[in-house]
C-alpha cells in the first residue's frame, strides 16, 4: 500500500537532482565566462545577494517564513558554510585556468574523499571493494593531472582542494542530520557566502594585489568594476541558479535515498563536455578522457557499494553523498 507514494517520492528526488545539476552547470559556464573581467569575490557577492533575495521572496514564505530559519545548530551551519565557501572559491578559481570538463571531472573525486573522511572522522567501515574503487578513481585523477609532464598545471590541484572541502561539508551534514529543512540550509550557506565575499571585497576591491598574471590568482585578486548590462544579467542569473540549485539538491536528498540520487548528479559531466565544446571551444584529449572515465566509473561503483552496504541496515537511510555546490558547485 505504501510502495506507490514511496516510488513517487523517489522519482521526485531524481527530478530535483537533475534540476539542481542543470542549475549548477549554468552557474559554472557563466562564472567561467566572467572570470577574465571580474573579481571572483564580486561575482560571489552579487550571486549571494541575489540568491538571498530569491530565497526570501519565493522559497522562504512557502517554508513557513522566518520561523524556518530557527536552528539550535548555528555553529554547524556556519562550519558547513565555510566548507562550501572554500570549495567554491577553489573550484571557480580552477575554472579561470582549466578546461571546464577537466575541472568538473577532477571535482568528482569528492565521493571518494567522502568515503575516506568517513573512515577517519566518523569511524565508518569501508570494505576492500570500495577501497579498490577509491584507488581507481585516484588513478584517474593522476592521469588527468599528468604530473611531471608539460601538460600539468598547478591550477588542476584547485578542484582537488574543492573536492576536499566538499567532502568535509558532507561529513558535517551527516552530523546535522534531518533537523533542518532545505530552505534553512540553503539560506545559511548564502549568508556565509555574502559575509565572506564582503570581507574579501573590503580587502581586495581596489585591485591593489592584482596583476599576478596567473588566471586563477587574477580572478581572485582583481578589483571590483561596474558590470555592463549583459554581465549584470549574468551575475543575477548566477545568483538565481545558485540558490535554486542549492534548494533543489537539498530537496533531492530529503526525498530519496542518497544511493539513488547521487548517480543523477553525474549528468554534470556530459553537460560540462558539451558546454566546454560549444561555449569555449574546448575538447578533452584521449588521455584526459581516459582519466575522466576512471574517475566517474569509480564514483558510480562507490555509490553502488554504499547502497549495498547500507541496505541491510535501513532501506530508508540516506547519507550525504550528493553535491550541493551551492552552493559548488
Amino acid at each position: 500500500m505504501t510502495s506507490l507514494p514511496q516510488s513517487k517520492s523517489t522519482m521526485a528526488g531524481a527530478g530535483w537532482a537533475m534540476g539542481a545539476v542543470c542549475c549548477f552547470s549554468v552557474n559554472d559556464v557563466l562564472i567561467k565566462l566572467m572570470s577574465g573581467d571580474y573579481a571572483l569575490h564580486q561575482v560571489i557577492f552579487v550571486r549571494s545577494f541575489v540568491g538571498i533575495a530569491f530565497l526570501s521572496a519565493f522559497l522562504l514564505p512557502a517554508a513557513g517564513g522566518l520561523g524556518a530559519l530557527k536552528t539550535r545548530r548555528l555553529g554547524l551551519h556556519i562550519a558547513r558554510g565555510g566548507c562550501v565557501v572554500f570549495a567554491n572559491l577553489c573550484f571557480f578559481m580552477a575554472l579561470a585556468a582549466l578546461p571546464l570538463a577537466e575541472a568538473v571531472a577532477i571535482f568528482f573525486v569528492s565521493p571518494l574523499l567522502i568515503s575516506v573522511f568517513s573512515v577517519i572522522f566518523l569511524g565508518e567501515y569501508v570494505g576492500p571493494r570500495r577501497w579498490a574503487a577509491i584507488a581507481v578513481g585516484l588513478l584517474g585523477v593522476f592521469i588527468v593531472l599528468r604530473p611531471g609532464t608539460e601538460a600539468f598545471q598547478t591550477a588542476a590541484l584547485l578542484p582537488l582542494a574543492a573536492a576536499a572541502g566538499y567532502a568535509a561539508l558532507h561529513i558535517l551534514t551527516r552530523r546535522l542530520g534531518g533537523t533542518d529543512g532545505a530552505v534553512s540550509m540553503a539560506m545559511y550557506i548564502q549568508l556565509t557566502f555574502l559575509a565572506t565575499s564582503g570581507l574579501f571585497g573590503l580587502a581586495f576591491a581596489d585591485g591593489a594585489f592584482a596583476g599576478s598574471g596567473h588566471p586563477s590568482l587574477a580572478f581572485l585578486l582583481r578589483g571590483w568594476v561596474w558590470p555592463g548590462p549583459t554581465d549584470a544579467l549574468f551575475m543575477a542569473t548566477v545568483g538565481v541558479t545558485s540558490a535554486l540549485g542549492g534548494y533543489m539538491i537539498s530537496q533531492a536528498y530529503r526525498l530519496s535515498e542518497a544511493a539513488f540520487v547521487a548517480p543523477f548528479e553525474y549528468i554534470a559531466m556530459p553537460l560540462a563536455v558539451l558546454s566546454g565544446y560549444f561555449v569555449f571551444g574546448e575538447l578533452p584529449d584521449w588521455i584526459a578522457v581516459a582519466g575522466i572515465l576512471l574517475i566517474l566509473g569509480a564514483g558510480l561503483v562507490l555509490i553502488w557499494r554504499e547502497a549495498v552496504a547500507r541496505r541491510p541496515l535501513s532501506e530508508g537511510a540516506a547519507d550525504a553523498l550528493g553535491r550541493p555546490r551551492t552552493g559548488s558547485r
